[in-house]
């Protein structure tokens, strides 16, 4: 059954999300314990991306979801930005047309500190997003995401989507997980060979695993306010250090869909968090922004409070950690959704390619290595923004004074501004499946098939079927069309001959890239060859097709 979301905005009482029906499962039907190679705990963001990359990998699993929608009942629109390597996942996984033609693209980002613009940016113009196909970020509220997600799992099957189903107890052997999830129609228990705890931070799979963690509260308070306006402000990413009409504090100001803005400002460290989101101070804080004039509609308020926290590892025995559950960081930069969003395309494929006999199974453990290192830089990346927007007395406060003073004269100086270093894909420097020249993201540019269409990285991805990716630049010898022959038959992978404008095809498979944006985006020149996995992340490069190569496809799918 295919479910579509009719939702949108309510006017001015919240959001109105799809509801999805409670279906009895087989194990209560039947009284049977069924065994599942996966099963997911969480149906945010994280586990329905999981669920999706799963189902595109062609890979059965159980979903199972407290709720009975997405989004959060009565809450706010929590994630707004979604990074353009979210964005790539997500073409890969078929919801980006939809998501991009609800959503408000952006590029311009301008910060403030009083009435002076101390410095501004377009995305557009730098190396880490100029290349893409997708936009450096688009803007659209965390529910349709996760509603476009659902719609696509629904499409592509595989998935059993469980709603109105609580886990409430684990157990675990040597040989597999046993959950016991609370239902309308009564309790059941279920086995699974993976567990994925995408539940959140609350989750209780920290207590029932043993998991350890580093975290740090802060006492920084913020208020959420997404609002209509009658006059519309610019569609760029405006942020205040020092904003003069919040008590010279911190604001943010982002556009979603349906024309609501996303308005969040920082309040006193002791600041009483019903005082600040009532409506009548909402109200006061908009006027002194926007103008007593203007006419404002509020779709939803709510304060919330950052907190740091990082698991020590992500992996504990058969259960995994991702998204909130594995690393909690302040929202500055796009660092939270966005990283859950990765961590389950980081997951996705290897747990495809060890089930279904591609990889050794110690190809899984790469997700603690790789995911780990990703978030513990996240975490360090907006502690670092949090203590410059509530910079302490003493010498930070020093230093942040006069980096803004600084800024607005010198452009060196700019760079020492800090409300949110924008989100790029991670790059992995200590992952035992990638060789030294790999780790980094491969940006989904553009190329040109055999007969001049335009294909993407993600075209190519999709060809070569989770299998790893072989692209070799330039001419090939003889000897090299043998071993890349011999590799296609005997290997998990897929080899394509990448030609620039002029040059003679010598092998079958092949495609041209013009403008040299393919061999850019995989980091290597002149004649050579770069190993790029299902996430589009490079497993490593090289020069000659000789027995480099084929160590490096060992070492990614875990077997040396």
């Amino acid at each position: 059954m295919a479910y579509t979301n009719g939702y949108e905005f309510t006017q001015g009482s919240g959001y109105t999300l799809p509801e999805y029906p409670f279906v009895t499962p087989p194990e209560i039907a039947t009284g049977q314990v069924r065994r599942y190679p996966v099963v997911i705990v969480g149906g945010g963001i994280t586990g329905l991306t999981m669920a999706c990359a799963l189902a595109y990998h062609g890979v059965k699993a159980v979903l199972l979801d407290e709720d009975n929608t997405v989004g959060v009942k009565g809450a706010s629109s929590r994630g707004i930005c979604y990074t353009q390597k979210s964005l790539e996942i997500f073409d890969r996984l078929g919801v980006y047309e939809r998501i991009a033609a609800k959503g408000i693209q952006w590029s311009v980002g301008r910060t403030f500190a009083g009435k002076d613009e101390v410095y501004s940016f377009d995305l557009r113009q730098q190396s880490n997003f100029n290349l893409s196909t997708q936009p450096p970020f688009i803007n659209i509220q965390q529910f349709y995401i996760e509603g476009y997600l659902a719609e696509r799992i629904y499409e592509l099957g595989h998935v059993d989507m469980r709603w109105s189903s609580r886990v409430t107890g684990f157990e675990e052997n040597d040989d597999f997980a046993t959950l016991t999830v609370e239902t309308p129609a009564g309790p059941y228990r279920l086995q699974a060979d993976h567990v994925i705890d995408a539940t959140g931070s609350h989750t209780p799979f920290h207590a029932w695993c043993g998991a350890t963690m580093q975290s740090r509260r802060g006492d920084d308070r913020w208020c959420i306010a997404d609002v209509r306006f009658s006059r519309r402000p610019p569609v760029e990413r405006h942020t205040w250090i020092e904003a003069p009409f919040n008590e010279n504090r911190a604001v943010w100001q982002h556009l979603m869909a349906d024309d609501v803005w996303r308005i969040d400002y920082q309040m006193a460290p002791n600041a009483d968090p019903e005082y600040v989101s009532s409506e009548a101070q909402v109200r006061e804080r908009l006027a002194r922004q926007f103008g007593p004039d203007t006419e404002v509609e509020i779709v939803w308020v709510g304060p919330y409070a950052y907190r740091s926290q990082c698991l020590d590892r992500l992996r504990v025995g058969r259960v995994f950690f991702m998204g909130d559950t594995a690393k909690i960081v302040s929202p500055f930069g796009a660092r939270g959704g966005n990283t859950g969003v990765a961590d389950a395309d980081n997951l996705a494929w290897k747990l495809a390619a060890v089930l279904q006999g591609r990889a050794a199974p110690k190809l899984l453990d790469s997700y603690h290595d790789e995911r780990h290192e990703a978030a513990a830089q996240n975490v360090m990346v907006t502690n670092r923004t949090a203590r410059f927007l509530r910079a302490p007395e003493g010498m930070e406060r020093t230093f942040r004074n006069a980096a803004i003073g600084l800024a607005k004269k010198y452009p060196f100086a700019r760079q020492l501004v800090n409300t949110g270093r924008m989100a790029v894909a991670n790059t992995y420097t200590h992952s035992p499946i990638c060789d030294g020249t790999g780790g980094q993201s491969v940006q989904n540019v553009s190329f040109e098939w055999a007969d001049h269409r335009r294909g993407t990285v993600n075209d190519l991805l999709q060809w070569a079927d989770a299998n790893l990716l072989v692209l070799v630049f330039g001419d090939l010898s003889a000897a090299a069309r043998q071993r890349l022959q011999q590799l296609s038959q005997t290997a998990p992978v897929r080899c394509v001959q990448v030609l620039g404008a002029e040059g003679h095809a010598q092998a079958r498979e092949h495609v041209r890239d013009p403008k040299g944006h393919l061999q850019g985006a995989c980091h290597v020149f002149g004649h050579a060859w770069a190993l790029v996995r299902p996430d589009g992340y490079l497993a490593a490069t090289g020069e000659s097709v000789d027995a480099d190569l084929v160590r490096a496809i060992e070492k990614s799918l875990g077997l040396n």
